[in-house]
């Protein structure tokens, strides 16, 4: 049996515990070690007494991918990202942006719900996690929505489907992990997540706008603020964009020349902002301190993720299964574009089985190099590639549609994540109501995906603008 067979094996192993119920990390982390020993052993020709010498190379080869991927500069964007958005949550300025999205766009049919969607993706803006995002506005929106008299399975819906935004949205962890695995560069992969994740909560603004008008009963309007009233919401949201700014500045420095710091650099210092504006607005010691366990908690479950499933990518590589999948997809006889679609439809599925990480860094290896070489392979012009970019427009092109893919796992059943925490958050609303709920957002993500497939300048104007 060549490397290759066991690489098809052991990636069938792993998607049986998947399906069974084993969690990502753990389950790569056996099935990458499984496979290496079964690599090594493979050399030796099977021979029984070089089973402990197997076992040895393997688990000395595993042992070394835990601190040797985990400590990089880039990974310790993601657990500033993440605090920027519990401290930012403690001082309040989350309440305060729903409140001034409420004064300003309520009075549209499904006006709360619209508004849960725009402050969401304020919001996004300064958090790096769906999970936390979905967490914070399931106490802050669901409340007002019900008590304006809205369906409750749409309220819950809207709040996980908006919650996923924060995957799209810079400052992304998803992003920055997306970076790592097929090392291209951090900040423009953030940069070119704005325009993308703004497009996709114009859609869902959309969706629900065209839901209340159909079916009045969802969500009435709010109406009665003035406009006196609509500009004094402003200054209590001011805040969020100031943060956003000063990571932009900071990062990309707009006026031209290097930029000012690192991406970890910049993460760091909008942190260090919305700790002293929480401390101005009156967070105190016990705020903070859940501030910072909520931020450890959710970065050791995805550095876990990450370690886990690392592993099975170093066992990947010995049995070379992403140069086999690649040279496999480019000799098919159809359109790039159709091969292209067909992946995307594949990371669906999974999405119903994996929460959005680990699909990632499980299937990037292999695919990634497969789409490159769809376009063309490394290097190539943008004249003369299948999809019209260059290798690099190419993979933050890739990079934003797979992550947009992505935030499906966390809204699809049975495993969507961001449905079992407003769930979890609204013990009045079963996770089955959230799952109807966020069921026609679906269209919306299709939509969404349709249009930066057809106009990739939504991807990439803003990182072409480093260029």
């Amino acid at each position: 049996m060549d490397n290759l067979e066991i690489g098809l094996w052991v990636s069938g192993f792993l998607l049986l515990l998947v399906l069974i119920g084993v969690r990502v990390a753990f389950a790569a982390a056996l099935a990458g070690v499984v496979g290496l020993i079964w690599v090594f052993w493979a050399r030796k020709g099977y021979a029984p007494d070089e089973f402990g010498w197997a076992l040895e190379v393997a688990v000395k080869t595993a042992g070394q991918v835990p601190h040797s991927k985990i400590a990089s500069q880039a990974l310790s964007l993601i657990p500033t990202f993440i605090l920027i958005g519990y401290l930012a949550y403690y001082a309040g300025l989350t309440k305060a942006l729903f409140e001034a999205a409420k004064r300003w766009v309520g009075w549209l049919p499904g006006g709360l719900a619209v508004s849960t969607v725009f402050a969401t993706a304020g919001f996004a803006a300064v958090s790096g996690a769906s999970v936390a995002t979905s967490a914070v506005f399931a106490r802050i929106a669901i409340p007002e929505m019900l008590a304006e008299g809205y369906d409750r399975r749409f309220a819950a819906g809207v709040v996980a489907a908006a919650g996923t935004l924060a995957s799209l949205i810079p400052p992304s962890a998803i992003l920055v992990i997306y970076a790592i695995i097929v090392e291209q560069d951090v900040g423009r992969l953030l940069l070119a997540g704005f325009l993308p994740g703004a497009f996709s909560a114009v859609i869902y603004g959309g969706l629900v706008v065209g839901m209340a008008l159909v079916w009045k009963s969802l969500g009435p309007p709010v109406s009665g603020f003035t406009w006196t009233e609509r500009f004094a919401a402003l200054p209590g949201a001011f805040p969020i964009f100031f943060v956003v700014a000063i990571i932009i500045f900071f990062i990309y420095n707009p006026f031209g020349g290097d930029a000012w710091g690192t991406p970890t650099e910049g993460g760091a210092l909008g942190a260090f902002v919305v700790f002293l504006i929480a401390l101005y607005k009156g967070m105190r010691w016990p705020q903070l301190k859940d501030a910072l366990l909520e931020t450890a908690k959710l970065t050791v479950m995805i550095f876990t993720i990450i370690w886990g499933v690392l592993i099975y990518v170093r066992f990947l590589g010995f049995a070379d299964l992403p140069g086999a999948f690649s040279d496999w997809i480019t000799s098919l006889d159809q359109s790039p574009l159709l091969t292209l679609i067909l992946i995307l439809c594949a990371y669906a599925v999974l999405g119903m089985f994996m929460d959005a990480i680990g699909m990632l860094l499980l299937t990037l290896p292999v695919v990634y190099p497969a789409v490159i070489a769809l376009n063309g392979g490394v290097g190539i012009e943008a004249a003369d590639s299948a999809f019209g970019m260059t290798s690099t427009g190419c993979a933050i092109w890739f990079g934003i549609i797979v992550v947009k893919m992505a935030e499906l796992c966390l809204i699809t059943p049975p495993i969507g994540l961001n449905c079992f925490v407003v769930a979890g958050v609204r013990p009045d609303i079963s996770v089955q109501d959230v799952f109807r709920g966020v069921a026609p957002f679906f269209v919306a993500d299709a939509l969404t995906i349709a249009g930066l497939i057809a106009f990739p300048s939504i991807v990439l104007f803003l990182p072409n603008l480093l260029l």
